[in-house]
């Protein structure tokens, strides 16, 4: 690697560590209007310009492990296979 190169390289780095901490100082001040919608006792808080929602959302999901052990023959009429494609870069 030439000195150029790594030059390079480090002032890339220097500017993706940069906008780490501003992610990093993004997540501090979304946290800290979470907690204060939480000691308000707040799922939605509307200002001027911006409508902030922090909602609890309930999903039911089928215990798939516990159904095949309960009822594996259920389980067996009901499994569907599914297949999807992932694309990696190593």
């Amino acid at each position: 690697m030439t000195e150029r190169m790594i030059e390079n390289r480090v002032k890339k780095l220097q500017a993706l560590e940069a906008q780490q901490k501003e992610l990093e100082a993004a997540d501090a001040i979304r946290a800290k209007l979470k907690a204060d919608m939480e000691e308000k006792g707040l799922d939605e808080l509307k200002t001027q310009n911006f409508i902030l929602r922090w909602k609890e959302i309930i999903s039911n999901r089928l215990d798939s492990k516990a159904l095949k052990a309960a009822l594996p023959d259920v389980y067996g009429q009901f499994c569907k296979a599914s297949t999807s494609r992932r694309f990696t870069i190593a």
